[in-house]
C-alpha cells in the first residue's frame, strides 16, 4: 500500500475508534463501496459488526447488499418496508423534521427503518459512512463544477458537508425515538480537515467521470472489499432503497 493510501487508511480507523466507542455496532450497508469499506475496517478493527440494510421488496440494495455480503459473509439483517404502512411513516417524520427538502425528507424515512431494524435486534449503535460523497467528490454534481476549475469544487464541498451534517442531526432526532444512536465517524472535524488535504486528483478525473472517490475505491481494493462493491456506481440510499419512487407517489 502507497503513502497516501496507508494515510487515508491510518485516519480513517483513528476516527472510527475516536467516534465509536461501544464493542457491538450495527453499519447501516448498501452494499457500495463506501458502505463495504466501512464494514470491512470495523471489522478488521475487532468491532462485532451486523449489517442492516432496508427497502423495498427487490429493490436494488436489498439484491445488491446480499451479494456482496456473499464474498464478506458478516452478520447481515434485512428490513422490507411494508407499502401499506408507508405513507404513515412518511406523513409523520415530514411534521416532525418540518423540512421541504425531499432529500432530509427521504434521507429520515430510510433511517427511521434503520433504527427500527437495530432496535429490534437491540443495537443502541448505528454507524454509517456519510462523509464519502461529500469529502470525495462521490456526487454528480462534482462533475458538473469540475470545469470551472478547484476553488469551484471546494466551494461545493463546503456547501456539501454543510447540508449533510444538519441532516443527520435531524436523521438522529428520528433514530432517538428508537434509543438509537446514528454516528457518522467520517464526519468528524479532524478527518474532513485531514480529507480536505487529498489532492483532487485522487478524487476526480475529469467531467465525465463516472465513478469518482477513486482513492476510496482503491484502499478498499487494498484491504479485500469485494470487487463488484469496488466497481459499484453510486446509487443514492434514496433511490436504491426505493424510497424516492414511493414517496413521490404519496404526494
Amino acid at each position: 500500500m502507497d503513502n497516501i493510501l496507508q494515510k487515508l487508511h491510518e485516519n480513517i480507523k483513528n476516527s472510527i475508534c475516536e467516534t465509536v466507542k461501544e464493542g457491538k455496532i450495527a453499519i447501516a450497508f448498501s452494499g457500495g463501496v463506501d458502505s463495504a469499506l466501512m464494514s470491512k475496517i470495523c471489522t478488521d478493527l475487532k468491532y462485532d459488526v451486523t449489517l442492516l440494510t432496508i427497502g423495498f421488496p427487490e429493490s436494488h440494495d436489498i439484491v445488491f447488499s446480499k451479494q456482496v455480503n456473499e464474498d464478506l459473509n458478516y452478520s447481515h439483517s434485512v428490513l422490507e418496508i411494508e407499502s401499506e404502512t408507508f405513507p404513515s411513516v412518511s406523513s409523520k417524520i415530514h411534521n416532525k423534521i418540518n423540512t421541504e427538502s425531499l432529500s432530509w425528507h427521504e434521507n429520515c424515512i430510510a433511517f427511521y427503518y434503520v433504527s427500527n431494524l437495530a432496535k429490534k435486534l437491540q443495537f443502541d449503535t448505528v454507524v454509517t459512512a456519510n462523509g464519502i460523497d461529500e469529502l470525495f467528490c462521490g456526487y454528480n454534481a462534482y462533475r458538473e463544477a469540475f470545469s470551472e476549475g478547484e476553488s469551484k469544487i471546494l466551494e461545493l464541498m463546503n456547501e456539501k458537508l454543510t447540508n449533510e451534517l444538519k441532516m443527520m442531526k435531524a436523521v438522529n432526532l428520528i433514530a432517538s425515538d428508537f434509543g438509537v444512536k446514528i454516528l457518522q465517524p467520517l464526519l468528524s472535524p479532524k478527518f474532513i480537515d485531514y480529507a480536505k488535504t487529498i489532492p483532487l486528483s485522487e478524487k476526480i478525473h475529469d467531467p465525465e467521470d463516472l465513478y469518482r472517490k477513486h482513492i476510496i475505491r482503491k484502499l478498499a481494493s487494498e484491504i479485500g472489499v469485494p470487487k463488484i462493491s469496488c466497481m459499484k456506481r453510486k446509487k443514492a440510499l434514496q433511490y436504491g432503497s426505493k424510497i424516492h419512487k414511493a414517496l413521490l407517489k404519496t404526494r
